[in-house]
């Protein structure tokens, strides 16, 4: 059985639907019907994440579920067994699951936090509702030695490296020498200098089981604030310093021309959090989330399976990430 071409069969859903439409990234199919979401792991591994075997992919939808119900408990419903029933696929039901899908509760595509931002109508008071709803989040976060760990400064340098010899390949096509160079050695200076902050934060319980991927994409600002899609395929990508996770939201509103907003984000919350130290670690972090996001996209720029005009576009955003970085660099030289 093809089971793509089954789930577009509006009638293998159990929320009576009329359309599906699918959504393809490189580790995922999310198909959407008019009132729910309802997303597939690929079987793939990449080293960093492995949805190889279908107990893998059913355990990390569990996760996923579990996770994502701390920001959104009202979107991520359930785990769904894919079964088939009289020759015909079935989503949830009896039998013996073919494959399992996340069922979510399908968010407005207007109220998305990137698409108010497009608009050029993002307020201050809807950072306010963002801050509000992260801040006791981070709060009641897991922490501990077996979070902590993933604040160490051997940890965090491992992290940076990792990321620069991922984009070293990139140099000459997506970034230039001299800004590469400039990343490294920032990292690498502030890493030295500032070793005893980084310590500190680890005294004061700011290492926490954070979100991962906190950025305008994954943020819905319908009936409250709904912040979706954490990390929950590697503990890596989502264990570390609170910083880490706000600034990568206040990269992203740097990138989309924010930048008063991303100011007043960053010490807004710090305000409420208590949390004056996050300041001192702003443009570092904001830089690490740029390279990673220029990476990404320098990655998809060579993927085959994309088309030439969206290789360029991933290009073009690569470029214009790693510039981002590279300026985050400058500023905190000046």
């Amino acid at each position: 059985m093809d089971l793509i071409a089954a789930l577009l069969n509006p009638r293998v859903y159990p929320d009576a639907a009329r359309q599906v439409e699918l959504i393809q990234t490189h580790i995922s199919y999310v198909f959407l019907t008019e009132s729910h979401a309802y997303k597939i792991k690929k079987p793939v591994n990449l080293g960093f994440l492995d949805f190889s075997s279908l107990r893998k992919r059913h355990y990390f939808l569990e996760q996923e579920l579990v996770l994502n119900r701390r920001l959104a408990p009202e979107v991520y419903l359930a785990v769904l067994p894919l079964v088939v029933h009289q020759g015909e696929l079935r989503v949830g039901g009896e039998g013996k699951a073919v494959e399992y899908a996340l069922q979510m509760l399908r968010l407005p595509q207007e109220r998305m936090m990137a698409e108010i931002a497009a608009r050029r109508e993002l307020t201050t008071a809807m950072l306010d509702a963002i801050v509000a709803r992260l801040a006791p989040f981070y709060q009641e976060a897991a922490t501990g030695a077996r979070v902590n760990k993933f604040g160490d400064l051997a940890v965090i340098r491992y992290n940076h490296e990792e990321n620069f010899s991922q984009i070293k390949p990139f140099v000459g096509s997506a970034l230039s020498a001299e800004a590469f160079h400039d990343m490294v050695t920032y990292a690498q200076g502030f890493m030295q200098r500032r070793a005893g902050l980084f310590a500190q934060r680890i005294r004061a319980g700011k290492i926490r089981d954070c979100h991962g991927d906190l950025h305008m994409n994954n943020i819905c600002l319908t009936d409250g604030v709904c912040i979706f899609d954490c990390i929950e395929f590697n503990p890596r990508f989502r264990y570390g310093d609170v910083a880490a996770d706000i600034d990568f939201l206040a990269m992203d509103l740097d990138f989309h021309a924010y930048t008063a907003l991303s100011d007043y984000f960053v010490h807004r919350f710090a305000t409420e959090s208590q949390d004056p130290d996050i300041l001192g670690l702003v443009n570092f972090y904001k830089c690490y989330r740029a390279v990673v996001r220029g990476k990404i996209n320098a990655i998809a720029a060579i993927a085959p399976e994309l088309s030439p005009e969206e290789q360029q576009q991933a290009l073009e955003s690569a470029r214009a990430y790693f510039a981002l970085a590279w300026r985050y660099t400058q500023e905190d030289r000046a």
